[in-house]
């Protein structure tokens, strides 16, 4: 029998999240720290709004690019927090989550042999996504000595003929790192240089702790260059209702359409409803969420500085990203054993890219008390290895 498979998909690798979590669900007594999902139940008015639709029987198919109205508060809440309007006829699409985007983004963009940067450690979907739409992804590390921030000074030195798309992945997951429009300016010079795109992934963007976030997008030429990806899971607690949006111009979001037309369809009918109650009524619930995840960093932070752990100050997402290099152990090494002595489950750095390892991802999206008795455990492992 021929190989009925594509080496193509052959050769990615599965995502390194998974496999701690597969195993902590199975363990009695373990606390995982590691699922980037809110523990907050998702806010009652867009509950109860799904559960009317489903009520009145709204379960058809919506529009392709999902439910004019959805896409109209789509636009304004973007004009109200970024200060760049789309138009919702031509320039928004609304996604099964934010991923979608990121997959009908690069399947409509890139040619074979395009190159497509990638600022590591972050999100594990870009780079499989590139390849799967015939891009060459080409890593930028980023470094703790700059917060993790993207510096002008890395992106040109990855800049080649063949480089097309730049992935902007701020509020960043894993390591909680933000850009501020100071650090953005000279990024976007680099980019209108070189006549590049930018996939500015701005999921986070609603878990800001310091200033308020600020979009590529709305710098001086770059709304032209720039797609902008959000969406409902983190934000408004919406994980499991499975909605995004990505908003580009009218030429790139066009044949984004085609792709989502064929391969989706639309988005959830109910969800799309639900989303429209969220935007319209809920920014009080999503600023109490924002408030009680910035109490849980700085109680990360400040646990962090008690256990003499190096770990920069992030202050987006709901990520801390400690450096674990001083134990001599692999970042996978140094989570599995938390794991079999501790009970408690992290995710290495290295299933963020090569440039992750050496750190471990702690997500602080659980309750207070479940971080004191995570941090306890966590303290008592470090002891031993400081100790042996």
């Amino acid at each position: 029998m021929r190989n009925p498979l594509s080496q193509k998909v052959v050769e990615i690798k599965p995502s390194g999240i998974r496999k701690f979590f597969d195993v902590v669900s199975e363990m009695p007594d373990a606390i995982s720290l590691g699922v980037g999902e809110p523990d907050f139940d998702t806010p009652w008015r867009i509950r109860e709004e799904g559960i009317y639709s489903l009520e009145r029987g709204r379960t058809f198919y919506t529009s392709n690019a999902g439910l004019k109205e959805l896409k109209v508060e789509i636009s304004r809440y973007l004009e109200r927090k970024i200060d760049v309007a789309y138009d919702p006829d031509k320039e928004v699409i609304v996604t099964v989550g934010g991923s979608e985007g990121i997959d009908l983004a690069f399947r409509a963009m890139l040619d074979p042999g395009d190159e497509v940067l990638i600022p590591q450690p972050s999100y594990v979907s870009y780079l499989p996504c590139a390849v799967l739409a015939d891009g060459v992804p080409v890593v930028i590390p980023l470094q703790q000595k700059n917060e993790f921030k993207l510096t002008r000074e890395e992106l040109e030195a990855a800049i080649t003929p063949k480089t097309k798309i730049l992935v902007l992945p701020f509020p960043n997951n894993p390591t909680g790192a933000v850009m501020s429009r100071e650090d953005l300016e000279p990024v976007a010079e680099v980019v209108k240089e070189h006549d590049l795109f930018v996939l500015s992934d701005e999921i986070y963007s609603e878990l800001t702790y310091k200033d308020d976030h600020v979009s590529i997008a709305a710098l001086p030429g770059m709304r032209e260059r720039t797609l902008v990806i959000n969406g409902f899971s983190k934000g408004f607690a919406m994980t499991g209702w499975r909605l995004g949006y990505i908003c580009a111009p009218e030429e790139i979001a066009k044949q984004m359409l085609k792709i989502h037309q064929y391969a989706i369809m639309c988005a959830p009918t109910n969800s799309q409803y639900a989303a429209i109650e969220g935007l319209r009524h809920c920014e009080g619930e999503v600023q109490e969420m924002r408030a009680s995840y910035n109490q849980r960093r700085r109680y990360l932070m400040h646990e962090m500085k008690r256990m003499h752990l190096d770990c920069f100050e992030p202050f987006g997402a709901f990520y801390v990203f400690p450096n674990i290099q001083e134990f001599g152990m692999s970042s996978e090494e140094f989570a599995t054993r938390l794991l079999e002595e501790e009970k408690v489950a992290v995710v290495p750095g290295s299933a963020f890219g090569d440039s992750g390892e050496g750190y471990i991802r702690i997500s602080y999206a659980y309750s207070l008390d479940d971080l004191k008795e995570a941090v306890g455990r966590v303290g008592s492992f470090i002891d031993r290895m400081r100790n042996r």
